[in-house]
């Protein structure tokens, strides 16, 4: 080989640069150059914030105005790290009045590291102020990652006031969607929440650790940049148009990360996922991106690691009454805003989005609206780019290649998904099992419980405020010290009449805690006769229910109510106002133990029933624990759920299965003071609601106000609770598809809960939820009212989908003087009977068929009320219905004497029309002998206070009569047909 002296010059001036550029940049950390950052001034400094106005000179009237956003551990020069060919370069050109907000590093600023999540959500917003208030213009809000998320935050807590239109770049919504490298989200999770309770907040982020975290992202592309570096150290003139950009990257563009932000961070957005599902909180307001109204355009980076492409389409969801709009790029998460994309795409791109809005031009095809649905949603991570490289490589090879990749990735969430949902429910059932009569348990334990294990959970939500475990157990300690201060005792009863709120819930864990026995009342309800049979001689109400509370003579506690609470009567020796009590001032007596209820002890009592048939329900600790781990068992209630809570709490739904299914769960509870279609429509997706709860025909005026069209997006997965007619059941799934309905049963006297987890079969109560007591189904007649027996003296068990009376095995240790059975199936064993009848099908689901002196006695046997119930709602033009017995006259029937018939009554939705014909196709369901002998439509039933179709109003209400909307059965047609009078005669006799 040979070299000329030309050659051997080149070499050396070649080393010679290298060296001298190599020694400059170890001596200042890189190339000096001339390139300045743009023009700005900062004109406003705050706390937690520093305002730049770029571009200060430019005073061009009328020019749209750009707010930018940075994430917290990028340096705000992001906007500005490639000058001219930056964002706020491009922008001014385009005729952007551009400003930015600049957190600075928490490492420098005034108490930086305590900053959390909702103080840089604020110091947007009072951005946003500043700067429509100096240029009397809306701003477009545009964020980089977290920036982007801070974007939507604000705008959604603002309610869009002073937001034109927002603009994100790689900002992640939808974390469960787009996991990064393809990690279960259970997995993630758990993760998540372990990072924010134990690390984060006890160890600070700096900027170092934030540097290397993201060069370990992507570990090749930080090395070849390196090595692309130190083979053109020589060339100074290719290197300085990117050596700006490369600092930024490699040291000056990192700032620290405050420990509350990303404890914030990991808890609301990664463990909860709030920013999709709503809910996440702001100072105490729940807020939800669902409130978003301007347009959006998010961009995507295709190969983005941290903003995965399905998490930043989330926003899609998320946002249901916002047009939303997305630019997809070839880039990653940096590429987005920094480097040749940036200038190319990125920033035109933006410029156009800017001008179709302003300036009425057209969109450019790059810009187009975000489907819900992708062709993929599988993460591109840089794991999945070397399956896919190694199968480009081996051709032959590449379906296996992808085959492989997408069973392992499947298998791997699937199987930490059901290893999460068994951790959840393992100790659950463990705790059920553990339970004996002496076991200390009750609501005021467990609700003590959480405020010791995360003591700043959000605990519930009530018009928009967010109260914390630790809050809520201030509240029930000094309701408890305000109910010693005037008599109360443990064991005690004590009435509670009060409207869904918080007090409401307060005052029922005081109670709890303080050993006393909570009465559970309706307002509106018989109130004189209800505290009669419970032996109550003292009533909590709020001021709401003060009056009728008083009027039973009763000693009436007054709480709650708020600031602005009227009394509307004056206080004295009977009415005493809690509200006035100061709790420091109360001395608490040396027997008080807080949360002193065992497990076979009184918790409470229910009132249910009107008039002769009004009833006491006892209920237990066990039987309440019972319950509440049984249903968030069931419903896999965890901490990521908020349940709202439509059904009252005086309702054992309300009680055993939405407070109680919660508090078990650890999930958050919604507080719904009353059924308002509209603000429950508003509230889901404020709240971030995941499960509803409803009982009887609850959500009958939510579907009929129509206020989420079948098709609409909404975060609920579950509709839990009792009573739900077929029909009503179908409406609610095809509306909220793809959400379910998780019926339950429970029993009051004795441990028999039921459950319908499938939710396949509508109108069936399911099969017993694990941990609550065995069950039988005994044979039984309706008319003697009384248990079938074998040639052994035994009771029978019943054949599949023969009707018998559903009992569950007894505790150990439970009274069964008071109604219980003892050798039923063996001598010695011990049962407690429920008051209904059930049939089992042969897949061994359970269907309510009656209760036991509710069943129609007539000369041809028993008809069944329920199957008639479930039969008519399943018709479309159906709203509601009740199903009776009504005594008729001596000249009915070809002269039997008086007896009963089985009538239906029913309402007719609102443009429907329903026709005999409807009755009689619906009808064959039944055999006919268990069919109602007569259907006629009235205008309106009447429901209880917990939307229970009431047959005691229709009875009241009169005789059906004959006419074109009463029809008779005629077995001989088989067929329903209109009551004229002389069929009249035949039916309903001489009554």
């Amino acid at each position: 080989m040979k070299f000329s002296a030309k050659d051997l010059v080149g070499s050396v001036q070649r080393l010679m640069a290298t060296a001298q550029n190599g020694l400059e940049v170890i001596r200042f950390g890189g190339l000096t150059h001339d390139v300045e950052s743009s023009p700005f001034e900062v004109v406003e400094r705050r706390r937690m914030y520093r305002l730049r106005h770029y571009f200060p000179d430019d005073t061009t009237p009328g020019r749209p105005v750009a707010l930018l956003v940075p994430p917290l551990m990028v340096n705000a020069d992001i906007w500005d790290v490639n000058v001219e060919d930056g964002a706020v370069g491009i922008l001014q050109r385009g005729g952007i009045d551009c400003w930015v907000v600049d957190f600075g590093s928490p490492a420098s600023e005034e108490g930086g590291w305590e900053r959390d999540l909702a103080d840089h959500v604020l110091a947007v917003s009072s951005a946003i102020d500043a700067v429509t208030e100096a240029t009397g213009s809306a701003v477009h809000l545009m964020g980089y990652s977290q920036g982007g998320m801070f974007a939507y935050q604000v705008a959604a807590y603002r309610y869009g006031k002073g937001v034109q239109s927002i603009v994100t770049f790689g900002s992640p919504v939808d974390v469960v969607a787009g996991m990064p490298f393809g990690l279960p989200y259970g997995m993630v999770s758990e993760v998540a929440d372990f990072l924010a309770d134990h690390v984060v907040t006890r160890l600070p982020i700096t900027d170092s650790m934030v540097r290397i975290g993201f060069q370990m992202l992507d570990p090749m592309k930080t090395a070849k940049a390196r090595i692309d570096f130190l083979r053109q150290l020589h060339d100074r003139e290719a290197l300085l148009p990117k050596e700006r950009q490369r600092r930024f990257l490699n040291n000056d563009g990192w700032v620290g990360y405050a420990g509350p932000a990303a404890a914030d961070l990991l808890k609301q957005f990664v463990a909860h996922n709030r920013l999709m599902l709503g809910g996440f909180v702001i100072r105490d307001q729940p807020v939800s991106l669902a409130e978003l109204k301007c347009p959006i355009l998010a961009f995507v980076g295709e190969v983005d690691d941290i903003g995965q492409p399905a998490a930043v389409r989330g926003i899609v969801r998320a946002a249901p009454n916002a047009e939303v709009y997305e630019a997809n790029l070839v880039a990653g998460h940096f590429g987005l805003v920094a480097g040749s994309t940036a200038t190319n795409h990125t920033w035109p791109l933006v410029r156009q989005w800017i001008d179709w809005l302003e300036r009425d031009t057209l969109l450019p095809p790059e810009i187009h609206r975000m489907a819900e649905h992708v062709d993929s949603n599988r993460p591109r991570s840089a794991a999945t780019r070397v399956v896919h490289t190694a199968a480009t490589l081996a051709e032959a090879g590449a379906g296996v290649g992808k085959a492989l990749e997408g069973i392992a990735s499947n298998t791997v969430r699937g199987s930490v998904e059901l290893a999460g949902e068994a951790a959840r429910a393992l100790p659950r059932l463990t705790r059920l099992g553990m339970i004996q009569p002496h076991t200390r348990i009750s609501l005021g334990r467990l609700i003590a419980e959480q405020g010791r294990r995360a003591p700043l959970k959000d605990l519930f939500l009530f018009e928009d405020r967010v109260h914390t475990n630790a809050a809520v157990n201030v509240r029930i300690d000094n309701v408890v010290r305000g109910l010693i201060s005037v008599g109360i005792r443990p064991a005690m009863r004590v009435g509670v009449i009060m409207e869904t709120r918080p007090s409401a819930l307060a005052t029922v864990a005081a109670l709890s805690r303080l050993g006393a026995v909570a009465v559970l009342l309706a307002p509106g309800s018989e109130l004189v006769r209800a505290l009669e049979i419970t032996g109550v001689d003292t009533v909590v109400a709020d001021p709401e229910n003060l009056r009728q509370a008083a009027s039973t003579g009763a000693r009436v506690l007054v709480l709650g109510g708020g600031d602005s609470r009227q009394l509307g009567i004056p206080l004295s020796d009977r009415v005493i106002d809690l509200e006035q009590i100061d709790p420091a001032q109360v001395k608490l007596p040396g027997w008080y133990r807080p949360d002193p209820g065992l497990a076979r002890e009184l918790a409470f009592v229910l009132v249910t029933g009107t008039g002769d048939r009004l009833e006491t329900k006892f209920i237990s600790n066990h039987r309440w624990a019972l319950s509440a781990f049984g249903t968030a068992t069931t419903a896999d209630l965890n901490r990521r759920d908020t349940v709202y809570c439509l059904a009252p709490l005086h309702h054992s739904s309300g009680l055993l299965v939405s407070l109680g299914g919660a508090i078990a769960g650890g999930s958050r509870i919604a507080l719904a003071r009353s059924l308002d279609p509209a603000q429950f429509a508003e509230e889901v997706h404020r709240y971030g609601v995941t499960v509803v709860t409803y009982t009887w025909t609850m959500l009958r005026d939510i579907l009929d106000a129509q206020v989420f069209p079948a098709g609409h997006r909404h975060p609920i997965r579950l509709f839990i609770g009792s009573g739900m007619p077929a029909g009503l059941w179908r409406r609610t799934t095809e509306q909220f598809d793809p959400a379910r309905v998780l019926e339950f049963y429970a029993s009051i006297e004795g441990d028999v809960v039921l459950a319908n987890v499938k939710g396949v079969k509508r109108g069936c109560k399911g099969r017993p939820v694990p941990g609550t007591a065995r069950v039988e189904l005994v044979a039984y007649d309706p008319i003697a009212e009384e248990i079938l027996v074998d040639d052994s003296g035994y009771a029978r068990r019943c054949a599949d989908n023969e009707v018998g009376l559903l009992i569950g095995k007894a505790s150990e240790g439970v009274d069964i003087s008071a109604g219980g059975l003892r050798g039923v199936f063996a001598p010695g064993d011990s049962w407690m009977p429920t008051e209904n009848l059930f049939r089992r099908d042969s897949e061994g689901d359970y269907w309510l068929v009656d209760r036991k002196d509710t069943v129609i006695h007539t000369p041809r046997g028993p008809v069944y009320g329920q199957p008639i119930v479930d039969v008519l709602n399943d018709i479309t033009a159906i709203d509601m219905e009740v199903a009776y017995g009504l005594e008729v006259g001596e000249a009915a029937a070809g002269g039997v004497g008086r007896h009963c018939i089985a009538v239906a009554a029913v309402s007719v939705r609102k443009g429907f029309r329903l026709e005999p014909k409807d009755v009689t196709e619906a009808l064959r369901a039944l055999e006919p002998s268990k069919r109602p002998d007569l259907v006629y439509v009235v205008d309106e039933i009447p429901r209880s206070s917990s939307y229970r179709p009431s047959t005691r109003a229709v009875q009241a209400a009169g005789r059906p009569v004959p006419g074109p909307d009463t029809w008779w059965f005629n077995r001989a047609s088989d067929a329903y047909e209109i009551l004229t009078e002389d069929d009249a005669t035949r039916v309903l006799g001489d009554s």
